[in-house]
C-alpha cells in the first residue's frame, strides 16, 4: 500500500511530518489589552480589559470588564497604565497572564 493511500485509510493528513516541531505550529496564545487597576502586590498586578459585546436578544452593545492577574517581573507598572498583556501557564492560583509591553503610561 502506497502513503497515499495508507493516510487515506486511516483519514489523517500529514501523518509523516514530526510532531510538537515549533515550525509550522501557530501561537494560540490569547492577547488582551487593558488598564492596570491595581499595583499592590509583589510582581503581580491586576489588569482590567473591557470587552465590547453585542447582546445576543437586543443587538445593543455591552461592555463586560474582566478583571485578571498579571505577572510583572520587574514592578514596572503603575495604576492607570495601558498595558498589553499575553496567556502563559499558570503561574500562581489565579495568575495565568504575563506582562508583554506598557502601551502608555499613566498621567
Amino acid at each position: 500500500m502506497s502513503e497515499a493511500e495508507q493516510q487515506n485509510a486511516t483519514g489523517r493528513q500529514g501523518a509523516a511530518e514530526p510532531q510538537g516541531g515549533a515550525v509550522g505550529r501557530p501561537n494560540r496564545r490569547k492577547v488582551r489589552e487593558g488598564l492596570v487597576v491595581s499595583q499592590k502586590m509583589d510582581k503581580t498586578a491586576v489588569v482590567a480589559v473591557i470587552e465590547r459585546v453585542r447582546h445576543p436578544r437586543y443587538a445593543k452593545t455591552v461592555q463586560r470588564t474582566t478583571r485578571i492577574y498579571v505577572h510583572d517581573e520587574d514592578n514596572a507598572t503603575a495604576v492607570g497604565d495601558r498595558v498589553r498583556v499575553a496567556e502563559t501557564r499558570p503561574l500562581s492560583k489565579l495568575k495565568h497572564w504575563r506582562l508583554v509591553e506598557i502601551l502608555e503610561r499613566a498621567r
